[in-house]
């Protein structure tokens, strides 16, 4: 009989013979690189595209049977040997791994590549932005976006109009990497040697330095007037034509910033919540200039009616993806705002350009996070009524969503809301509340941020009250000692300034001055690093009344004086009590010795709040 054929090998047993050579070559020293492994395994699937699966069964397979031979060896000769097996294998499955990546990588850009060529003229930039949108399962990378870019330059159909328009996002996205690639993204802050950003019309603010290392015009010209300060509606406003590359380089040029930024924030060790604020403030600066450029665009008159909308859609898209990403951060600070901006000391109008997305976002917990972080930087900006409104729809919504987390922050926010309003009793009901909850899920910040608040409104209800009970004051000087063993681990800034401004103010009431001193000088020197006038205001305040009481008179004019303005400033609701201490100041010493102790104390009034500052606290007085 003539011999028979033998039956051709499984793909199972192909794979396996594959994976066996490999092992047998690298023992044999036949294999001097991973890459060349990279390459014999891409080889060995593109012949069987589709079967992948099947490879990675089969490797599987072969690396169990290596460790459990390498663990069951006793022979240290044998065991060695089965170690570089593994070691062998282990080099095969990171080329498996980067050959997934790598497909997962093409495909992508072959289906971005078939939906904008399929897109319709008018929605083909939005399109794109889905594509790129950071919050997609397949985030593009850099490296992604310069492989779309080279696959949009390739396609040629009958179409002219739409091959030129896809050349055209082709270009736009790679002179957007360029451009940000030639970017000295943190030299600002080594020149500043600093974590922050410098204040409107100052040369060495961010905007300006990467201004002078672009060269498209409108990225130039974009960055140019954020350092100025300028919204950018008047930008937007200004176009006379479409120029889609220039504005798909800036949207990449931009997202890149933006990331590289948060990133870098995010890794900043020695103060995380410093860091947390810094990357808050770097989202929603980035969401309010997308935002404001769609508004603008809205009113863009010298645009056609199609490009002026396509222009201001694309941009709200942006500002959409943005506040989604940040509302998705598992560090998202919600107890946290916005501390500093890219646009200058005076942060631009939040609500106004931040409201039409914020409505659209249907995840309530989502939107919950984002307006706590809202309301918060408006309180801080003084803005109490708007912070007010904020919190409560944050409330509202978290509770919808059970975000106890979210609640709990809201119900803090809220009654530090009323301690500025000297509204007490309704601080303490907010603040037990948040305590409790903070308690039953284990939120050790939020427990920490309801103990300041409730140990600073309990003591201030107590001094307002005719017959004080000293066992009450004890009680709080107690619950707020706990508070600050909280803090030693959890270190948080403001519920620390109210702590110890709490503290101060106990010992105050308790006769023990210099503790009372020594509380009030460290919440003073907190309230200065947080930069709230109202806060440093009520230490200098009761660092006023320390000092009467103690016959430290000129020492008394300084802190009363100098309280009683900043009080001013953050139109606070606590200027009355500094105030009367100032006219009793004033009677006792005199006004010509008054004055003479204001000009005592004039070098250390003006450092704090300027020459104008003095002389309406001495002009004032």
């Amino acid at each position: 009989m003539p011999a028979q054929d033998p039956e051709p090998l499984s793909l199972s047993d192909r794979y396996s013979a594959f994976i066996e050579k490999i092992v047998t070559d690298t023992l044999k020293g036949k294999i001097g690189s991973k890459e060349y492994v990279y390459r014999q395994l891409v080889a060995q699937l593109e012949s069987e595209r589709g079967t992948g699966e099947i490879f990675e069964r089969c490797l599987i397979e072969q690396m169990t049977l290596a460790e459990n031979k390498m663990e069951a060896e006793r022979d240290e000769l044998k065991q060695a040997k089965a170690q570089r097996q593994l070691r062998a294998l282990r080099t095969l499955e990171e080329a498996w791994n980067r050959y997934q990546e790598t497909q997962r990588t093409e495909n992508a850009c072959s289906d971005a590549v078939t939906q904008l060529i399929d897109a319709d003229e008018s929605d083909r930039l939005s399109v794109l932005l889905q594509i790129l949108d950071p919050n997609q399962t397949h985030a593009f990378s850099s490296k992604d976006i310069a492989s779309l870019a080279q696959e949009l330059e390739q396609v040629q159909e009958s179409d002219e109009h739409r091959v030129a328009e896809l050349h055209t996002l082709a270009t736009g996205l790679k002179q957007g990497l360029s451009a940000y690639s030639a970017l000295e993204l943190l030299g600002w802050v080594y020149e500043k040697s600093q974590l922050g950003f410098a204040a409107k019309g100052s040369a060495n603010n961010p905007w300006a330095y990467w201004a002078k290392q672009v060269n498209s015009p409108l990225s130039k010209r974009f960055l140019t007037e954020q350092s100025q300060n300028q919204s950018a509606v008047s930008l937007a406003q200004q176009q006379t034509h479409l120029d889609l590359s220039a504005w798909v380089e800036l949207i990449v040029l931009l997202h890149g910033i933006q990331e590289g930024l948060v990133n870098w924030f995010d890794k900043q060790p020695y103060n995380i919540k410093a860091g947390n604020d810094a990357a808050a403030s770097t989202f929603l600066t980035f969401a309010i200039i997308w935002c404001e450029l769609s508004h603008g665009f809205r009113q863009a008159e010298q645009l056609l009616a199609s490009d002026r909308d396509r222009l201001a859609d694309a941009c709200f898209q942006i500002g959409l993806q943005i506040l989604r990403s940040f509302a998705q951060r598992d560090n998202f600070p919600l107890y946290g705002g916005v501390f500093a901006s890219f646009t200058g000391k005076n942060f631009r109008d939040t609500i106004t350009y931040l409201d039409r997305p914020l409505k659209t976002i249907e995840k309530k917990q989502e939107k919950a996070r984002i307006l706590t972080v809202l309301g918060y930087s408006q309180q801080w900006m003084g803005d109490r009524d708007r912070a007010l409104l904020l919190h409560e729809e944050a409330l509202n919504l978290a509770r919808q969503e059970s975000d106890r987390h979210c609640e709990v922050a809201n119900l803090n926010h809220l009654s530090r809301l009323q301690l500025s309003q000297g509204q007490f009793l309704e601080a303490i009901d907010l603040g037990q509340r948040a305590l409790l909850f903070a308690r039953q899920i284990g939120d050790r910040v939020g427990e920490i941020n309801a103990i300041a608040n409730l140990g600073y409104a309990d003591v201030r209800q107590a001094q307002q009250q005719e017959h004080m009970d000293i066992s009450e004051i004890e009680a709080c000087v107690e619950r707020l000692k706990r508070g600050m063993m909280l803090l030693e681990k959890s270190p948080d800034l403001v519920s620390a300034i109210f702590c110890t401004l709490a503290m101060g103010i106990a010992h105050l009431i308790l006769d023990q001055t210099h503790n009372a001193q020594s509380y009030l000088q460290q919440s003073l020197a907190l309230s200065i690093q947080l930069g709230n006038l109202e806060l440093e205001g009520l230490s200098h305040a009761n660092l006023g009344e320390v000092n009467y009481q103690l016959g430290q008179l000129s020492l008394a004019v300084f802190h009363a004086s100098l309280g009683m303005y900043l009080l001013q400033q953050a139109h606070s609701t606590e200027q009355r009590p500094v105030s009367n201490l100032v006219a009793i100041l004033k009677g006792n010493l005199g006004e010509v010795v008054f004055k003479q102790n204001l000009q005592q104390q004039r070098s250390q009034i003006i450092s704090r709040v300027g020459l104008d500052g003095f002389d309406y606290i001495n002009n004032e007085q």
